[in-house]
């Protein structure tokens, strides 16, 4: 049995911190306003930028990558959640996203 919690995209409040682990590319196509940038390979140098003592929600793009950082944040004493479905989940729930491209959010 997995020790790792899902969330829903309508389940997060709006002071939700959301971890993005999405690649560069897919993050300057569309984000969550807010979110935290640290891509899934770069977790293991950059964890210490994230509050042990605030829960995490995860994103990537479908729930893959996010549920694999959830894991290793959970084993590393974090307080972490997978956010089910990821951005393609958030974009459908017409969640506001921004880009940093100059064009309009996507999910890519």
């Amino acid at each position: 049995m997995s020790d790792i919690m899902n969330v829903t995209v309508a389940d997060l409040g709006g002071d939700a911190v959301i971890l993005d682990v999405r690649e560069d590319y897919e993050w300057e196509a569309g984000h969550v306003d807010g979110a935290l940038h640290i891509p899934l390979e770069q977790l293991p140098a950059r964890f210490e930028e994230l509050d042990p003592d605030v829960d995490v929600n995860v994103i990537c793009r479908t729930g893959g990558r996010s549920f694999r950082a959830t894991t290793w944040l959970v084993q590393n004493g974090y307080s972490a959640f997978n956010v089910i479905g990821g951005m393609g989940a958030w974009f459908e729930a017409d969640k506001p996203m921004v880009s940093t491209n100059d064009q309009a959010p996507r999910v890519l």
